[in-house]
């Protein structure tokens, strides 16, 4: 499910140390979440993070790159790489075009085509929308999880968790089913 942390980042993205001091005063608040990356070994590390992506024409990758076969974890995963670890800036469509072909072997023209036409935007707000009243979401990560066909409304965990309460989350949920 697409979230936006700031819809108003600016379309073309911003350097990463100027958007944190104007928005919060400074980027402290990611000394924590690179410690735990490191840590639970999350797989980002947060190296070269230097770019606060304006995120709306990556969520059009992603939706574009499911709709040709390619699991949305595998398109984030790539998304999350290129701006944590590669220094890349996300919100421009070259940038985007270039990951799509070189990680995602699909159409430069075709993805080209597809960001510059605002496809699948009034979905990707409307997605957007739906999570933050269905779910209440207001921030990244968040994490839904329940069983397919259950009846009962999903666990919902907003932020960074540890392995043991994912764990946790998944055994009640496989308890629930066994019901």
């Amino acid at each position: 499910m697409p979230y936006m942390i700031d819809p108003g980042t600016n379309p073309m993205g911003e350097e990463f140390e100027a958007y944190n001091r104007r928005r919060w005063g400074g980027s402290g608040w990611t000394h924590d979440l690179r410690a735990k990356g490191r840590k639970d070994g999350a797989g980002a590390n947060f190296e070269n993070w230097k770019w606060w992506p304006n995120t709306y024409k990556a969520h059009q990758l992603v939706r574009f790159a499911e709709g040709k076969g390619i699991d949305t974890s595998t398109s984030n995963k790539v998304l999350f790489e290129a701006i944590y670890e590669e220094g890349e800036n996300i919100s421009l469509i070259d940038t985007l075009v270039r990951i799509a072909a070189d990680k995602l072997s699909l159409s430069s023209d075709e993805v080209r085509s597809y960001l510059k036409s605002d496809a699948g935007g009034a979905e990707i707000e409307n997605d957007i929308n739906n999570g933050r009243r269905k779910y209440s979401i207001s921030g990244v990560p968040f994490f839904i999880i329940g069983s397919e066909g259950n009846d009962q409304l999903p666990y919902a965990m907003s932020g960074a968790q540890s392995p043991n309460t994912f764990l946790r989350t998944f055994a009640t949920v496989l308890e629930e089913k066994d019901e």
